[in-house]
């Protein structure tokens, strides 16, 4: 096992040293300038050929690729100062460069946003297995009858509707339409300086869109795995043995379900943690995926950077976490 950790572990630190790479390749030979969404932020759109060659030199635009990859390798690991035009500014390690828009250290910015994004993602993520794993369980046991069939196609129509429009509707309904207090004022409120009602209902109605929509899926996968785990032979043996049936579902079966159920939820959580840009958008939290759209809106180099990078850290630690997990689900899945 912990041979296996490394190997991934170090196969991650690759996989994140080459998402790096193509990202700042991407921005080197795009089709304008790198330098050149600051330059026109900075001259109200009237950069001139001979301005953005000023900016180019002090970014480091005109020298080698290689010797500036190299640069922003050495200021994730020993910080470094960073020069834009005649300004000059101190990035403490990590550094992930300092913002085109707001001229303050990406690291800074990043981190100051994690919480709200964590915050969604943790709540989407429990309500995703609260009511998804044993709704889904409970339809496997009734494989076939009119409740199955009415679930299942419900779930199914909510899950075609494209998740953006659903968060929208929802916000639209709860908020506006029927005036709902404890969703009058959605958005992310830090518990130290707000206390836990007010973070509770600012992000509440986000969990539930997050939630009944995932919810559909979840439920959907977990019938599935259900139904092909119930027909084993193993749990012909148990049903033989005249063990009871709550203990044959929950111990044995669900346990095996679990499996594929986890490789889902890993990929999926890892996503809400790099940043759940219609979620925050659409509910006014200022979390990762609204600083990332934002940024992308706003040609902020630096920050769509930062994200992209962040998101491959968040969703190689993930995806490893369920491996090792899949070795306790299941005892025939062994890590080597």
């Amino acid at each position: 096992m912990f041979a296996y950790v490394v190997k991934r572990l170090i196969s991650g630190v690759l996989v994140v040293a080459l998402v790096s790479m193509a990202i700042f390749l991407l921005f080197w030979y795009g089709p304008s300038s790198p330098a050149q969404p600051i330059c026109d932020r900075e001259t109200s759109n009237r950069c001139t050929p001979a301005r953005l060659e000023v900016y180019e030199r002090t970014l480091g635009y005109d020298n080698p690729v290689y010797v500036e990859y190299g640069k922003f390798v050495e200021g994730v690991f020993s910080g470094r100062k960073i020069m834009i035009a005649s300004s000059e500014y101190e990035c403490a390690a990590p550094c992930l460069g300092v913002s085109f828009r707001t001229k303050q250290p990406v690291k800074e910015e990043l981190v100051s946003r994690i919480p709200a994004t964590f915050s969604v993602a943790i709540g989407g993520a429990f309500l995703y297995l609260l009511f998804g794993i044993p709704i889904g369980v409970a339809a496997a046991r009734r494989r076939g009858t009119v409740a199955d069939k009415a679930l299942v196609s419900s779930f199914l129509f909510i899950s075609s509707i494209p998740y953006y429009l659903f968060a929208l509707l929802t916000w639209l309904y709860l908020t506006i339409t029927f005036e709902v207090p404890l969703f009058s004022d959605t958005g992310y409120f830090s518990i130290g300086e707000n206390g836990p009602f007010k973070w509770f209902s600012g992000l509440f109605l986000a969990w539930v869109a997050l939630g009944i929509f995932g919810c559909t899926q979840y439920t959907r996968f977990t019938r599935g795995a259900m139904v092909e785990a119930l027909s084993e032979d193993y749990i012909r043996t148990a049903k033989a043995k005249g063990l009871p049936a709550r203990t044959i579902v929950y111990k044995h079966g669900l346990r095996a379900a679990l499996v594929p159920v986890v490789t889902i939820f890993g990929i999926d959580f890892g996503t809400l943690l790099a940043g759940t840009i219609f979620t925050e958008r659409i509910f006014e939290i200022q979390g990762i995926g609204w600083w990332a759209l934002e940024a992308v809106q706003g040609r902020d180099l630096p920050v769509v950077q930062a994200t992209a990078l962040f998101s491959a850290v968040i969703l190689i630690i993930s995806n490893l976490l369920v491996d090792v997990v899949y070795s306790v689900l299941d005892p025939r899945v062994r890590l080597s």
